[in-house]
């Protein structure tokens, strides 16, 4: 019976389809699939060599949680992004690894999670009080959607299911597109790629697939989708959007070879030294930072969802101190859910907006 029930479950629209048949046999060609699934550079641990999945659970299940979720209220604004200036350069962050960007005339979408729940099942992994300023309604047409991977916390079913008329172009790594066209979406909107391709774009927009460390999956299977972060380069400017990732030498290698970023946006929270291999504690962020050569860093994943241990507020914290002990601190972005991040004013000064809050 729990057999069945369980496939039951799995067969449900929300978990998406597995690649199969043209898009299985592309997949199969990739440099990076090998034995049956999608692999890192460099050979990544589920666990750090001092961790074990009896510890770590037992930590999950009774570690202390008196603040990995606040108590109190977040702050947001809310702004009408349909009469946004057509000639603006912003970005708006809705929480956790969800943002929207007008770009040199075009609307950027990312990872966007607006169901208040980061879970196949709506009455776990809620969203923090105060973080569902913004609906699928507030959001105009699309130019571009950016998909990381395929985790519930940046594919979510019901928000892209609504927003589906709206978006005009998705981008997403290898086999993730089977999601998509699963629930509907036409295939000839569906760019989806392997790492290291270039895609060329209209009025000098382009877009480059580039590596992450992490990994996939919506059920039971791993690995079967690419995880992947981005390089967007405009007309005026170049824009780093980065997937979940462990520190690992794809960083200073992105760097190397594009130069110097107007903007990196990284992940920085749900972090835990056990699974050090797969998400980057708020140093490495820093460090990654550097190797990225960025002019701004706006770290992200952060400030909705409870996924790890750590208190709600560490990353913003930590990584916001260990910032300013550089001897060349980087120009930090850390909006409230909703404000307007002016992307080519490196001197917007931003509060400290977590600290008080419980």
């Amino acid at each position: 019976m729990l057999t069945i029930a369980t496939n039951l479950i799995l067969r449900q629209d929300k978990f998406g389809k597995l690649p199969d048949g043209e898009r299985l046999e592309r997949i199969k060609k990739s440099p990076n699939y090998k034995d049956g699934a999608f692999q890192n550079i460099h050979h990544t641990p589920d666990l750090s060599e001092d961790a074990n999945y009896y510890t770590v659970l037992k930590e999950f299940a009774f570690g202390d949680k008196s603040r990995v979720s606040p108590v109190d209220k977040i702050p947001s604004t809310k702004i009408d992004l349909f009469a946004l200036d057509a000639t603006e350069n912003v970005l708006i962050w809705f929480g956790h690894s969800s943002y929207f960007m007008q770009l040199d005339g075009k609307t950027i979408l990312v990872d966007p999670v607006f169901s208040g729940s980061a879970s196949p099942f709506s009455f776990t992994v809620k969203a923090f009080n105060g973080t569902d300023a913004y609906t699928t309604d507030d959001i105009p047409e699309i130019d571009y959607l950016f998909i990381s991977h395929d985790h519930w916390d940046h594919v979510d079913y019901e928000t892209l299911l609504k927003l589906k008329p709206k978006i005009k172009n998705v981008f997403c790594g290898l086999g993730v597109g089977a999601h998509f066209e699963h629930w509907g979406f036409d295939l000839n909107k569906i760019h989806e790629e392997d790492w290291n391709t270039e895609i060329k774009l209209d009025d000098n927009f382009e877009v480059h697939v580039i590596p992450t460390r992490h990994f996939s999956g919506r059920g039971f299977k791993r690995n079967q989708a690419l995880w992947a972060s981005y390089v967007l380069k405009t007309p005026t400017m170049q824009i780093y959007i980065g997937g979940d990732s462990g520190y690992d030498t794809h960083f200073k290698e992105t760097g190397d070879k594009f130069g110097v970023f107007d903007l990196v946006i990284l992940e920085n929270g749900q972090y835990d030294k056990s699974w050090k291999y797969i998400h980057m504690m708020p140093e490495e962020v820093l460090k990654a930072a550097k190797d990225l050569n960025a002019k701004r860093l706006f770290p992200v994943h952060s400030s909705k969802f409870a996924l790890a241990n750590h208190a709600w507020d560490e990353p913003l914290t930590k990584v916001s101190t260990l910032n300013q002990s550089l001897e060349k601190p980087f120009s930090l972005v850390t909006p409230i859910i909703g404000e307007k991040v002016e992307i080519q004013n490196s001197n917007q000064p931003f509060e400290n907006w977590w600290k008080g809050l419980q």
